[in-house]
């Protein structure tokens, strides 16, 4: 009976040890994968201007009337975020609250770009408080960058130059925006090049 006791001690042991290193081996994976997901960048589906580049310049009413500037330097030296929406994206209007938040926690300038008939917008803007946020309405702008899909962002640096740009479905797609300077991967594309050379 003595015996029994001892093996079958001996016995959870080694499974309890096995277990442990089961757990530890998982953990260093879960580790190695956030690091290679880890934001580099929204996925960038138009042919507009590239990062890099100035952004076309506009100079626009919002939809209250307020004279607003798109592109060049920016008086402040402020990041700026266009938003290019519109009020009857589902997506869009789970997002607003989100785009707020990020943009009043990083002390940038949000600009939300939409098109569509004005009662749209009005009961878009009566459901939705703007707080520093401008709203403006224009086709023409969404041309200009050449936006084919929205919700769609595009960072600008306090000089007016698209620093990252993409569809923004996700929150983790929005911070991935303000992260592509200090990753230097402004893209989903650019990261998924450097793999390869580095794999090559």
């Amino acid at each position: 009976m003595t015996s029994f006791l001892i093996a079958s001690n001996i016995l959870l042991w080694l499974a309890f040890l096995g277990v442990t290193v089961v757990m530890l081996g998982l953990m260093r994976q879960v580790g190695l994968l956030h690091e290679r997901s880890s934001p580099m960048g929204a996925m960038i589906t138009d042919h507009g201007p590239d990062i890099g580049d100035a952004a076309p310049e506009f100079e626009l009413p919002d939809f209250f009337g307020r004279p607003v500037r798109i592109g060049g330097a920016e008086a402040q030296g402020r990041q700026t975020l266009l938003m290019f929406t519109a009020p009857s994206c589902p997506v869009c209007d789970k997002l607003f609250p989100i785009i707020k938040s990020i943009g009043r926690a990083e002390g940038i300038n949000v600009v939300m770009i939409s098109d569509g008939a004005p009662e749209e917008h009005r009961r878009f803007l009566d459901s939705h408080e703007l707080g520093e946020m401008r709203y403006v309405v224009s086709a023409e702008a969404g041309m200009a960058f050449q936006v084919g899909k929205i919700p769609y962002g595009v960072l600008l640096d306090g000089q007016g130059i698209i620093r990252a740009k993409g569809l923004t479905n996700t929150r983790e797609h929005l911070e991935s925006l303000l992260e592509a300077d200090k990753t230097g991967f402004a893209s989903l594309q650019q990261y998924m090049a450097s793999r390869k050379k580095q794999a090559a």
